[in-house]
């Protein structure tokens, strides 16, 4: 018999994403060991970074200025594709890997790769509006932390069918920040939570339409707690 490809149980959407990390990732190690690029292949994950990557002057340059342009625009949904390390693009993988199989099984794979660009995205727009600077935003936490917001709403909704605490949903997310406290006060943190709590809440809101029987289902659950 054929062993089966452990990949056949993963939605292609999620693989995809996945990979595009990890990919990006693997030709900033490969060009920094020398093996590609030659000399200034060193100077590429920089070089991606300045391309893009999103700050604060990237919003104040299309709200203020009205740039509309694609170089402009592309960096509400590039910046999570450049990560600064290793370690964080290995969480990311991870993490997408993981809440992007349960959700594009729960909510269907169009609906997951929409969640995950529209988290993106508002998380974007958060951080730029919220933080003052060129200090980028990078990496992929954002869309995950919107993949979290997800789950969790998927879970809130079988823990109310299930008659159980509702509140037990926001463990993951709960854990998750403490984490990022404990990781903050060690070794120092930066304003990036403000655009990954946006993802969250806003995968989170999202989700009751995204789910299955969408705003009708969410709208009659409240009719019957009032």
């Amino acid at each position: 018999m054929k062993p089966e490809s452990p990949f056949n149980a993963l939605p292609p959407v999620v693989i995809a994403l996945t990979l595009l990390i990890i990919g990006i990732e693997a030709v900033f190690q490969l060009a920094n060991a020398g093996i590609i690029g030659g000399p200034r292949g060193v100077g590429w994950r920089i070089a991606a970074i300045e391309e893009y990557g999103f700050s604060a002057a990237v919003l104040d340059r299309v709200l203020v200025n009205g740039d509309y342009s694609l170089d402009m625009l592309k960096r509400f949904v590039t910046y999570p594709f450049v990560n600064v390390q290793i370690t964080q693009v290995a969480f990311c993988a991870a993490l997408t890997l993981a809440l992007g199989k349960f959700t594009a099984e729960y909510y269907g794979q169009v609906k997951v790769l929409c969640l995950y660009v529209a988290t993106s995205i508002i998380g974007a727009i958060a951080y730029g509006m919220l933080v003052e600077g060129t200090y980028p935003l990078l990496g992929g936490f954002t869309p995950v932390y919107g993949l979290i917001g997800a789950y969790t709403y998927a879970l809130w909704l079988r823990l109310g069918n299930a008659g159980e605490n509702q509140i037990m949903a926001f463990r993951l997310i709960g854990f998750l920040l403490l984490i990022q406290l404990i990781f903050g006060l060690i070794f120092g943190g930066n304003s990036q939570w403000i655009a990954e709590l946006t993802g969250f809440f806003s995968g989170f809101v999202m989700s009751a339409v995204l789910a299955p029987g969408g705003w009708s289902s969410l709208v009659a659950r409240l009719r019957e707690r009032s």
